[in-house]
């Protein structure tokens, strides 16, 4: 008989639901959430005319949710969708290299209202955050690199999943209920890697379809709704429709494994991350020569091949395509000693400085370099000016597990995009304070925000 892998992959999840988390695991959840905040302020000011078009269609009379940024309040699955949507569009969100994907935005973008919604714990939106990540991320290195190379966005597909896992772990389900919400977040999942070709902006909307998902998939499984029997497994199941190909040893768990959310990632530079390692390159570079953009007659850049496939582009006509151009991202470092939001807007996007490096540069994928991958994402940029050559390499860039921020610089990073969205100094500083200490003061949380 076919093990199910659904049921495996429950129990691997559900003890978790009754498990009390050390203070190391729990400060690292409150380290996603005040990443998330941060860069969704952000996100919510960049992102501002599109979204009071948007509210106006989608309506902002039923409900009384917050929407991170927003003075509006909203029902629940337009909060979630919003959220999800100015959580991803300045491409500073968190991120893990191994299942090549964004699992905060999607499962705080849900979380939060429903939280908020449900009148839960502090404990219980803390528990949400790390059982919602726990199941994101071994969906997403179960499937990849084959999701990606099918062109699959996995921030569409995985994030559904753990924003439903999330909001039903939050709220002390069953594991029978866990499981159909599992199922029905498994059926609706969607992400198209499309959405970063050309001038495209749709890409942060799969992260905001799949908190809008996940929140109807909780849903569906609280109304009495079930799934079939093993919505992964079997030829029609999840991992053989979007893969073909899957690690299904990710659905096991060593006792002393470390868990998921300590794996994550943190951004930096308002880029893609396949861009990170050749932006960290190229600011070195910067840095130890001094070397004037005006001289430097040709640059090359030897990559993995996931960075250069729909990232190789010189021609960028919006923000969106140039988070997207490694090429734009490296020439923008050059010039500017910088790669953060501002670096992306449309000023900066023009300048002619700028846009006559792009076109020196010439990016290549290497198989050495792809070989490295996951275990490492590395960059070799090369400055060529008339008389002299610069290289730099950089394996693993900053905010990995092996490089990480430090809380400090967590903090800097919310700081700076918070007052970047007009935040006040001391609003900045209620909001570290209780989520510093949300297990006691949920309700001042949703107030500071």
């Amino acid at each position: 008989m076919t093990e199910n892998l659904t049921d495996r992959f429950i129990d691997l999840l559900f003890p978790f639901c009754e498990m009390e988390f050390s203070d190391s695991i729990l400060l690292q959840a409150k380290r996603c959430l005040i990443d998330y905040l941060g860069v969704t302020y952000a996100g919510a000011k960049l992102n501002k005319d599109k979204t009071e078009k948007l509210l106006k269609s989608i309506g902002t009379n039923l409900g009384g949710l917050i929407i991170i940024g927003y003075p509006d309040r909203v029902a629940i699955l337009n909060a979630a969708l919003i959220n999800g949507l100015n959580s991803h569009i300045a491409e500073l969100d968190d991120g893990e290299r191994f299942g090549m994907f964004h699992p905060g935005s999607p499962i705080l973008s849900a979380l939060l209202p429903f939280v908020e919604q449900e009148k839960l714990s502090g404990a219980d939106l803390l528990k949400g955050i790390i059982i919602g990540y726990e199941a994101a991320i071994r969906v997403a290195r179960a499937l990849q690199p084959n999701l990606k190379d099918r062109g699959f966005h996995a921030t569409g597909i995985c994030g559904t999943i753990g924003a439903a896992v999330a909001c039903a772990s939050s709220l002390s389900l069953t594991a029978s209920q866990i499981k159909n919400s599992f199922s029905a977040a498994a059926s609706g999942a969607s992400g198209m890697l499309k959405v970063i070709e050309d001038d495209s902006s749709l890409k942060p909307y799969n992260a905001g379809h799949a908190a809008l998902n996940g929140l109807l998939a909780v849903s569906m499984s609280r109304a009495g709704f079930q799934g079939p029997d093993d919505i992964l497994g079997g030829k029609r199941g999840l991992l053989s429709i979007f893969t073909g190909q899957f690690d299904a040893s990710l659905f096991e768990r060593k006792e002393d494994d470390a868990f998921m959310i300590e794996r994550i990632y943190t951004k930096p530079y308002a880029a893609c991350r396949h861009s990170h390692p050749a932006i960290e390159a190229a600011l070195k570079i910067r840095q130890k020569t001094g070397v004037d953009p005006e001289e430097i007659r040709d640059i090359n850049i030897r990559t993995y091949r996931w960075a250069v496939e729909g990232h190789d582009h010189i021609n960028v006509g919006s923000m969106s395509s140039a988070k997207m151009s490694t090429p734009y991202s490296v020439a923008a470092a050059l010039v500017t000693g910088r790669a953060g939001l501002n670096e992306y807007n449309p000023q900066v996007i023009s300048n002619e400085k700028i846009k006559s490096l792009c076109c020196k540069i010439k990016i290549f994928s290497d198989d050495s370099l792809t070989a490295l991958v996951p275990h490492k994402r590395a960059a070799i940029v090369e400055v060529f000016t008339a008389d002299s050559s610069y290289t730099e390499r950089v394996d693993i860039p900053k905010g990995e597990p092996e490089t990480p921020l430090s809380d400090q610089e967590i903090i800097d990073k919310f700081t700076g995009l918070a007052a970047y969205a007009n935040k006040m100094p001391e609003q900045i500083s209620d909001i570290i304070k209780h989520v510093m200490q949300i297990e006691k003061s949920l309700d001042k949380f949703f107030e500071v925000l």
